[in-house]
């Protein structure tokens, strides 16, 4: 489990989540050494992590798209159309 490199860098939320199911999967097999289970719990947790700034990151993203408060409440202005 271990990497001489360090951790490899995930380039994508997709690619995070993959590696996290792939870790749980490992730890679930229950036949990795307690050395390992610990390197792959910690891998997971730094994984969980940049999955949830990645999805608190897309989610502000959104709101700000969509025209909302900080509170969640929609931002609403008066309509602007042309006049005719």
């Amino acid at each position: 489990m271990s990497n001489p490199e360090g951790p490899a860098k995930i380039s994508s939320f997709e690619d995070t989540i993959r590696a996290l199911g792939d870790i749980v999967r490992k730890l679930e097999e229950g036949e990795l050494t307690l050395e390992q289970s610990l390197e792959a719990f910690e891998r997971g947790i730094v994984l969980a992590r940049e999955a949830k700034l990645r999805l608190d990151a897309a989610e502000a993203r959104v709101d700000e798209l969509l025209g909302v408060d900080p509170q969640g409440a929609a931002v609403t202005k008066p309509f602007e159309g042309r006049e005719r």
